[in-house]
Formats: C-alpha cells, sequence, structure tokens
C-alpha cells in the first residue's frame, strides 16, 4: 500500500456500543417507572417487558447498519429495522407474559388498547433514538474524516519540508567543498611550505565533517565545533592575516540546528572579506540567549573588505534563510549590518523554540 492510499474503512461492528446501552438502558428503566405509575402495573413487570422492546430494537438498528440489501442504505434499513423489529416484540413479550391467556389477552379491548399503545410508543422511540444516534455517527464519521485529512496534511507537509531541506543541503555541500578545495589550490600554485600541512589539516577535517552534512540531529555545539576547525584550518593557510574567536551561548550548545548554517557564513567572511583585503582581518563567530523570551542571536563578523555596493545575496544566504524558515518558522531572519571602518556583521535572529 503506497504512502498516499487512504486506508479502507474498518468493517461495520453488528454489535451495539456500551455507550448505547447505557442510553438505552436508562431510557428503559424511566419510561418503565412512568407507566408503572400511570398503570399501576407492578414495575418489574413493565421493566420486562419494555427493557425486552428497548433491547431488540437496539438489536435491529444495530445489525441492520452492516448487514442491509444492496439497494437500501444503512439509514433507511436501521428505520425499516426498528419499525419492523417493535411490533414483533411486543407480540414476543404478550406470548411470555399471558402463556395460556394469550387469546383471552387480545379479545379484551383494554388489554389490546393497551399493547397496541405499547406498540406505538415503541416505534416512535425506537426511531427517534435511530435517528439521533445516526446524526451522532454522522458527525462522528465527519470529525474522523476530518482528523484523517489533517493529518495526512501534515505528514505531506512534512515530506515536503524535508525534501527542500534535502536539495538545500545538496546545493551547500558542493558549494562549500569546491571553495574550501580552491582555497588550497590557490596555495600550492603560490609554492607556499604550507600546502602540506594545510592539506592534511583539509583531508582530516573533512573526514570529520562530511558524515553531519546530512545531519538531522545536528546541534548547535557540532556546528560550532566544525566552525572552529574550519578557521584553525584557514589560519594555516594565512597565519599572518587572519585572527577569529568563536563563544558559544550559554545554554543553547543542545539546541538543534541546521548542518553548515554558521559554516557558510564563516566561509562567504573568509572568501569575500579576509582574503580580498590585503591586511586580512579577525572573524568573531557567537551569539547571545535571552533566557526569558526564548529569542537567540547568533553572529559572524568580520573586519574584512566589507560587501561591495553592487553586491547581491547569493545561494547561500538564500538557501540559509529558507532553511532557517523550515527549522523556527517565518519569524526567523537573517540580518547583514555593515561595519565601521569596514567589515561585515551576519545576524540570525529566531526562536529556540520555533516560535514565530
Amino acid at each position: 500500500m503506497s504512502a498516499t492510499t487512504p486506508l479502507p474503512r474498518p468493517a461495520a461492528n453488528l454489535l451495539p456500543t456500551a455507550r448505547q446501552c447505557a442510553v438505552v438502558a436508562i431510557f428503559t428503566l424511566s419510561l418503565s417507572w412512568l407507566l408503572h405509575v400511570l398503570s399501576g402495573t407492578p414495575y418489574l413487570g413493565v421493566f420486562g417487558r419494555i427493557g425486552f422492546i428497548g433491547a431488540a430494537l437496539l438489536m435491529a438498528y444495530s445489525i441492520a447498519g452492516g448487514v442491509h440489501p444492496r439497494w437500501m442504505g444503512p439509514g433507511p434499513a436501521r428505520l425499516a429495522a426498528v419499525v419492523l423489529t417493535a411490533p414483533v416484540a411486543a407480540l414476543v413479550t404478550a406470548l411470555a407474559t399471558q402463556r395460556g391467556r394469550f387469546l383471552a389477552y387480545l379479545g379484551d379491548t383494554q388489554t389490546l388498547v393497551g399493547h397496541v399503545f405499547m406498540v406505538v410508543l415503541s416505534i416512535f422511540f425506537g426511531v427517534l433514538f435511530s435517528l439521533v444516534a445516526m446524526r451522532n455517527e454522522r458527525k462522528a464519521r465527519e470529525r474522523a474524516d476530518q482528523l484523517g485529512i489533517e493529518l495526512e496534511k501534515n505528514r505531506l507537509e512534512r515530506e515536503l519540508l524535508d525534501a527542500r531541506l534535502r536539495m538545500l543541503h545538496a546545493q551547500i555541500e558542493p558549494h562549500f567543498l569546491f571553495n574550501t578545495l580552491s582555497n588550497v589550490e590557490a596555495l600550492v600554485a603560490a609554492g607556499s611550505p604550507n600546502a602540506g600541512p594545510v592539506l592534511r589539516h583539509l583531508i582530516a577535517y573533512l573526514r570529520a565533517a562530511m558524515p553531519r552534512l546530512n545531519d538531522a540531529d545536528a546541534t548547535l555545539e557540532t556546528e560550532l565545533q566544525l566552525v572552529r576547525s574550519y578557521l584553525e584550518l584557514m589560519q594555516l593557510r594565512m597565519p599572518d592575516r587572519l585572527r577569529f574567536t568563536v563563544s558559544a551561548p550559554a545554554g543553547a550548545g543542545t539546541l538543534r540546528f541546521p548542518a553548515m548554517a554558521l559554516l557558510t557564513l564563516v566561509e562567504n567572511a573568509i572568501r569575500h572579506g579576509i582574503d580580498p583585503n590585503i591586511d586580512g582581518g579577525s572573524i568573531d563567530v557567537g551569539g547571545r540567549l535571552d533566557d526569558t523570551a526564548g529569542k537567540l542571536v547568533l553572529w559572524v563578523h568580520d573586519t574584512g573588505k566589507g560587501m561591495s555596493e553592487t553586491a547581491q545575496p547569493g545561494t547561500g544566504l538564500s538557501n540559509l534563510r529558507t532553511r532557517l524558515h523550515a527549522f523556527y518558522g517565518d519569524g526567523a531572519r537573517v540580518d547583514l549590518h555593515e561595519v565601521e571602518p569596514h567589515g561585515l556583521r551576519v545576524e540570525l535572529h529566531f526562536y529556540a523554540g520555533g516560535k514565530a
């Protein structure tokens, strides 16, 4: 069965529910007491007859809902079963109570009128209770169908979200990897003696980083570890031009966080801020958690070349915004601030609990 194939409805239950039994029992007890008071007939005798008729009508209602002709729906079948069962059940009670006096019972006008009155009462209340029960069942089915629709909608939304995240990861992974390898290529082309150590550190770093690229359970702490390792690698490439600090906001280390999100910002800071700047610069990665509101702010602050006036947001920032919205809701945002005299500060704002 495919994920989108609707589940079949369960087979109709031929037995009445506990609630239906309780309602019929309470009603027959009350009606028996009322008829006992009005007629002066012993209560147990009245209750025996009313109780038997009520039980027979309830069974007829339940069975007709599951076993009925193809040309008749369950609703009409139930009503027909109740109407037909009422006189039969009343006749059975008369036979059981009168036994050898049954013909004399029918011959007496007063008792015959009482019997007909019992049949009419049975039909009236049987039909009334059937209509109420079918209305309640219809509402219960509608609620169940609505719940099923909502569950299916939520499942499809989760699948769509997972697909979007996988697509974004697929875009980010080669973007990050190729940019890092281009740095190593530039170092080798320049004949730097640091090329060998940098390449060894890169291999070790990639071995640690690659398993985490698609880690759905990545946390802010693991992300900061990757950022620190990456910056240490870049510092080997330009030891005199790069300084950095990485600090974690207290109490937020175990927060679920989209893998590679901060790393993308740090890589952009190196590539577009520190590398083009003759004097290099520093990179500060940190955050602040507001315990009261649960709002978290993370930042990547560099003192590099800054943002060009003609610069346009790239794929990395666009993907980052989309992933933050997927993780934390539409209230999450990415802010860019120019820093005087030069540099750029990128801030991620979101609620740790995913509130808007």
